[in-house]
């Protein structure tokens, strides 16, 4: 059986889980504290999941930290987000961080959604 091959995103998102997993077996607690932390950032509350999605990739992008803005942009496509709400919440990271916050929108935001949005199911 012939392997899949994975794309771009794929590529870096399987890279992100597999460091996560290295760190774990190293660093159990604190990878189990952090992810407990997390999740109860993100779950539904006055805000919905789509838009805390929206916000931390934002967030990422401002931060220039390339594995959040992936990892963020999939968040926000697997809560329903559309492409415009993505793209405008670039540009508000734009507002913020100026113009390498945008050029990392009009970049890797953009080939991530790209990847994400096209994946046969």
């Amino acid at each position: 059986m012939q392997e899949q091959q994975m794309n771009w995103t794929q590529t870096y998102l399987h890279d992100y889980k597999e460091g996560m997993g290295l760190f774990s077996e190293q660093m159990p607690e604190v990878a189990h504290q952090f992810s407990e932390f997390s999740e109860a950032c993100f779950k539904e509350g006055e805000l919905s999941k789509k838009h805390k999605q929206l916000m931390a990739l934002g967030i990422s992008i401002v931060a220039q930290d390339e594995y959040c803005m992936i990892y963020h942009t999939k968040g926000c496509v697997d809560q329903g987000a559309t492409e415009k709400e993505i793209l405008e919440a670039c540009g508000v990271a734009a507002a913020f961080g100026g113009g390498a916050a945008l050029s990392q929108a009009v970049t890797l935001v953009q080939h991530a959604y790209s990847d994400l949005s096209n994946k046969v199911n």
